[in-house]
């Protein structure tokens, strides 16, 4: 696509590309998508063909970076296009448009049991949006060198942590917007924040391939967990606050894997996940009303999404979302449901189903 753009003079206007973007999503909708089945040892049994998904208008008209939810019904997105979308992602209808930042939206961060949200861009900044509000954001906050690359709200909604590529992490005040803290570790360059529920504390990522935890009463460093051989590019934790999970960067296998840790007294690695063939770009925990045994999910640039067992790290399922590219961020909607972004084919909602045994099915696309 880029090569095809670089070769037409002039240039397509941007209404051409957003409708050669809408002309390319529908024909791509009809693709069926591979998914296969896994036993417990992790061999393939079958390679089943998935039914059509419903293909909205896209809500992006370029790269999906990140998607949130925002609340049972409301998921947003962020991308290349620099616009944070909330959809409703059960009807398929756009609900607003937030445009603000002058770079790509590269993180989220929604508040809970609220209409609020915090998006982090390439133009350094971190912008507080309101559903109800105006399109303006009613906060920008800066402080940072480089591009933001970690938010993460705090379990009382009280403070924001954001992260860089310039070796820091900054506390906010979210009632007044102002930074109370700010630490910086050489080499620490953040891909991913999450704060872990009910405690104060924040597990970060970084491109060191280091993953930290960082007590905010301060904002000081309270362990690093071990190094691993690759990039680190996202972080997730249990309901429980007991465990998180980390993904890595890798190629043709290598690499490619996600690690379960402990966050309580031992904190050492208790199992990895190992299937994906390229970078592992998210990571999140499922809940527990999805199946019997603990899963998570993990999502990639092979355009693939995994379910597996948390406890045996037993890959379960296998979607692979075709003519997607790489998938770039996974939430959880409900406890049935998925939300993946990629780079070509803007937000998929999947579905998890029990009416065979595991699967995910892909049900819609915008």
């Amino acid at each position: 696509m880029l090569l095809l753009g670089s070769q037409l003079k002039p240039a397509l206007p941007q209404k051409a590309l957003c409708r050669l973007w809408t002309i390319m999503g529908k024909l791509q909708s009809k693709l069926r998508h591979s998914t296969y089945k896994y036993r417990p040892d992790g061999i393939i049994e079958e390679r089943v063909q998935t039914k059509v998904s419903q293909e909205y208008s896209p809500a992006h008209v370029d790269t999906v970076s990140v998607v949130a939810t925002l609340n049972s019904d409301l998921c947003v997105s962020g991308g290349k296009d620099k616009t944070a979308v909330v959809y409703n992602w059960k009807t398929g209808h756009v609900v607003k448009r937030f445009r603000g930042h002058e770079r790509e939206i590269t993180k989220l961060a929604c508040i809970p049991k609220s209409n609020q949200f915090f998006s982090a861009s390439r133009d350094k900044t971190v912008m507080m949006w309101d559903l109800q509000d105006s399109s303006q954001p009613r906060q920008q906050l800066s402080g940072h060198a480089m591009v933001v690359t970690g938010l993460a709200v705090s379990p009382d909604s009280s403070q924001l942590c954001s992260g860089s590529r310039d070796n820091s992490l900054l506390l906010w005040d979210v009632g007044t917007g102002q930074c109370v803290e700010r630490a910086s570790v050489s080499r620490n360059l953040v891909t991913h924040l999450c704060w872990v529920p009910r405690e104060p504390y924040v597990v970060q990522t970084s491109e060191d391939k280091t993953i930290r935890l960082w007590d905010s009463r301060g904002l000081q460093m309270a362990h690093a967990f071990p190094t691993k051989q690759h990039i680190q590019t996202h972080c997730d934790v249990s309901v429980d606050g007991r465990t998180c999970i980390s993904c890595s960067s890798g190629f043709a296998g290598e690499g490619c894997e996600a690690t379960l840790w402990d966050l309580r007294q031992t904190r050492d690695r208790m199992c990895e996940y190992k299937g994906h063939f390229q970078t592992v770009a998210s990571c999140v925990f499922l809940p527990k009303s999805m199946a019997l045994m603990p899963m998570i999910a993990t999502s990639a640039h092979d355009s693939k999404v995994k379910i597996w067992n948390q406890d045996t790290g037993a890959c379960l399922f296998t979607l692979s979302l075709d003519g997607s590219g790489p998938l770039t961020s996974l939430a959880v909607g409900d406890i049935t449901s998925l939300l993946c972004a990629s780079f070509y084919r803007g937000v998929h909602l999947l579905k998890v189903e029990h009416s065979q045994g595991l699967e995910l099915q892909e049900v819609a696309a915008f």
